[in-house]
């Protein structure tokens, strides 16, 4: 596959279309020099901040409802982030036809360094926002909070994962289950 020039659209998911990869991740059409579109890292990075805003936010309210410490409240979060965004991209591996086993490594090498970076920013927003963590459930200082943090998260993570497709790392590996 020729180079776009920097007048022509590179959409990362079509320039896949029709290719197959190999266990690393690295597919035809897709050299790790290919540039990446910001559209591109911003879809990537917006299909794992679902799962992970999921789980983040489930576990922002449990535990905040429980009225578990602060510590507590942010494992909880981190954990059901983890499990949702592993959870989201293994249900589209597995229609794929991969086994649990093999969709479960295609979810760890294509989210865990998007999510984990995520969930520093984010429940770094949450612990640095004045009573963010204190705050109730009916609170709207605890949902705005929690919302900037999302929005804190999304940007700051985008340009990393543009980085990791590039290299064929991070979503790049799931790309060729997505046809």
């Amino acid at each position: 596959m020729e180079k776009p020039d920097k007048h022509q659209l590179n959409d990362h998911t079509s320039a896949h279309a029709g290719t197959s990869g190999d266990a690393s991740g690295n597919h035809a059409g897709h050299a790790p020099s290919e540039a990446v579109t910001w559209a591109a890292a911003a879809q990537a990075t917006l299909h794992c901040l679902t799962g992970c805003a999921i789980g983040e936010v489930l576990g922002m309210v449990i535990g905040t409802a429980l009225g578990l410490h602060n510590a507590g409240t942010v494992v909880l979060a981190v954990a059901l982030a983890f499990v949702f965004g592993y959870a989201l991209t293994m249900r589209g591996v597995l229609r794929a036809g991969l086994s649990l086993r093999a969709a479960f490594g295609v979810a760890l090498a294509a989210d865990t360094v998007s999510i984990a970076v995520m969930e520093v920013l984010d429940n770094s927003v949450m612990i640095f926002v004045p009573g963010a963590m204190d705050a109730g459930l009916t609170s709207g200082l605890f949902w705005g909070a929690l919302a900037f943090s999302l929005v804190v998260a999304f940007v700051l993570t985008t340009p990393i994962n543009r980085w990791m497709i590039g290299r064929g790392k991070g979503h790049a590996v799931v790309h060729q289950y997505h046809h």
